[in-house]
């Protein structure tokens, strides 16, 4: 309470400011004496789910008749008519298609939606126009599977050459049992598989950014210290060596000699020592920020989702929370910051779909994996409510140390104060054994934090940055003009690279 009226006062006399401002203030929005709630800003609206029915939602698709396609974890596909309605019940619920095999991508093109399953890329048709899917084609396959219960197969939406990405687990999470598992591949529009990138250890989401650039996330494990998210680059490898057997039947990689990296290293010092090798562009602190990194989706929709355009959208399955993302690019290597941003969710997230009217849909599971969420499965939307949460909204790298961004104007006194922020580094082993303690911990010194005019940035001059570590920031002193507290004080930001 004492640091609001401290934003209040005037900077010269020190008077108290007028109630008239106070209630502005309230009218606004903004709770005087509380502290302003997640909910506040994104609301999370729950659908009606048909009874007896299990929508263990793995993917979504907006139609272009504006219907919802959802994709279940059972081998089903549902549409959701009007899925923006205030509330949906389950009366707005059709099967459209079952008998698949754990779909986990859709999209649409001509008319067809095209469906990501365990074995293959297969599209599906209503011809008769009844709702009820009548033709079934199998796109492209050209990996296999064994029957293990891991061997899922994510896929992505068309990208800007009409081909669909599929990120292929490996089999049982650890190795690679059949071809092409630990992979990604991509299926072209005349139906032509192409082994793309090797690595992967055990995906949870695939998408684009708004540049066209493709990422996934992987899960901790062997050769994952923790949770990431990783750029898909045609001929690269991302980690994990599993797969790297298949590089011999794979004719894009004739002559390649896969990355076998060394047991208990560095992420950083293997990339030295291979070319090949693209790190992780975001690690997700373990527990932290979570520990089951799933669905991505990027906000392409110009301000109808709030102030964090071109920003990634990230769930995580076990704590059942969507996280954000912002990268930049420094020396061709992607890297960037991950944020809190929405907790609450009724299972565990696994897919996310952004819409064009700024909607994000969000649905999942607790099956095989427990979740902080109650349910078994939920089915739900996200909202932004229009108000304007104090969030740091970037974190980017500078010669001298990072500037942050923000989504209201700082308090200039508190903001240019270095006892307003901590930062502290540290990095995961990089080994073959299941994930990794955090090691190497060490201390960033912020030495000046200079304000911007318009109270907008806030520059941090620091000694210590370290290539392949996470900074942890925390801003706790940091406070908005209106004297509010960043409802998300924390980020986290992965350097691969320092800036000249």
């Amino acid at each position: 309470m004492l640091n609001f009226f401290r934003g209040l006062r005037c900077r010269k006399c020190m008077r108290w400011a007028s109630l008239s401002l106070i209630l502005a203030l309230a009218c606004s929005g903004f709770a005087v004496g509380q502290d302003a709630k997640e909910s506040d800003f994104y609301g999370i609206t729950t659908f009606d789910i048909p009874e007896k029915e299990v929508l263990e939602a793995g993917a979504f698709q907006i139609m272009s008749d504006g219907r919802m396609a959802v994709a279940t974890r059972r081998g089903e596909v549902w549409m959701i008519k009007d899925p923006l309605a205030e509330k949906v019940t389950a009366s707005q619920f059709s099967r459209f298609a079952h008998g698949l095999h754990e779909p986990l991508g859709l999209a649409e093109r001509d008319g067809w939606l095209y469906v990501t399953q365990r074995s293959d890329v297969s599209r599906l048709r209503d011809r008769d126009g009844d709702g009820v899917a009548d033709d079934f084609e199998v796109v492209g396959d050209g990996w296999e599977i064994n029957g293990d219960y891991h061997e899922y197969a994510f896929g992505s939406k068309f990208d800007r050459q009409g081909n669909l990405w599929v990120a292929l687990c490996l089999t049982g999470s650890f190795g690679s049992e059949v071809p092409f598992r630990g992979w990604c591949m991509r299926v072209t529009p005349d139906g032509k598989t192409i082994p793309t990138t090797y690595g992967l250890r055990s995906p949870g989401g695939i998408a684009f950014n708004s540049q066209g650039d493709t990422f996934y996330t992987d899960n901790q494990g062997p050769w994952n210290g923790t949770c990431s998210l990783k750029q898909l680059v045609p001929g690269r490898f991302v980690g994990h060596p599993g797969g790297n057997e298949w590089t011999k039947q794979a004719e894009e990689f004739r002559g390649v000699k896969p990355v076998q990296p060394k047991n208990n290293s560095r992420i950083a010092t293997e990339v030295e020592k291979n070319p090949d090798f693209i790190p992780p562009a975001v690690l997700f602190p373990y527990e932290k920020m979570g520990q089951s990194a799933s669905g991505i989706a990027c906000d392409t929709t110009h301000g109808k989702f709030g102030p964090f355009e071109d920003q990634l959208f990230i769930g995580d399955q076990t704590h059942s929370t969507i996280m954000r993302v912002d990268l930049e690019i420094v020396d061709g290597l992607y890297q960037g910051a991950c944020f809190p941003f929405r907790a609450g969710f009724q299972s565990g997230v696994v897919g996310v779909e952004m819409g064009p009217s700024g909607s994000l849909f969000v649905g999942g599971t607790n099956r095989g994996w427990g979740s902080r969420g109650p349910k078994d499965f939920a089915v739900e939307r996200l909202d932004w409510t229009g108000k304007m949460p104090f969030e740091i909204k970037t974190m980017r790298l500078t010669p001298k140390g990072f500037v942050l961004s923000f989504t209201k104007s700082v308090d200039a006194k508190i903001a240019s104060d270095p006892s307003s922020y901590t930062l502290d580094t540290f990095t995961y082993i990089y080994r073959e054994q299941y994930g990794s303690p955090e090691v190497d911990a060490g201390k960033g010194t912020i030495r000046s934090s200079n304000v911007s005019a318009d109270g907008m940035s806030v520059e941090l001059e620091v000694d210590g940055l370290r290539v392949g570590h996470i900074h942890e920031l925390h801003a706790v002193g940091v406070r908005s003009k209106e004297g509010e507290k960043l409802l998300h004080s924390n980020a986290y930001y992965t350097l691969n690279k320092l800036r000249k």
